[in-house]
């Protein structure tokens, strides 16, 4: 299972019907947290393909914008893109985990 795959999940699990327990909430937010390390190390390294890429394209053609439109074409920036938006769906996941667990405690502390 890939890393994408893996937050595909958690996500599929968020917005699935039925209630989430908070347990299972810490779990997915650490799960998600820990996943954002992978993502940043595939950013990164998706990101230096495509900017060799696109230095190589610069070199090719006179005119920036379309050595960039031609770089944006290929299979590397595909991926870094994929690994951009992975990160941003994972980023958005955590947050509503957090703010999901904050309100469950809140509701928890007021039935006391």
């Amino acid at each position: 299972m890939t890393i994408r795959d893996r937050v595909k999940t958690i996500q599929k699990e968020l917005r699935g019907p039925g209630d989430l327990l908070p347990s299972r909430g810490a779990k997915l937010l650490t799960e998600a947290t820990a996943l954002l390390g992978n993502i940043n190390d595939e950013l990164r390294a998706a990101d230096l393909e495509y900017k060799q890429i696109l230095l190589a394209s610069m070199k090719e053609h006179k005119a920036a914008s379309r050595a960039r439109i031609e770089a944006e074409t290929s299979p590397q920036y595909v991926r870094r893109m994929e690994a951009q938006h992975t990160k941003e769906l994972a980023v958005e996941m955590i947050h509503s985990l957090k703010a999901f667990l904050r309100t469950k405690q809140e509701e928890m502390r007021l039935t006391q």
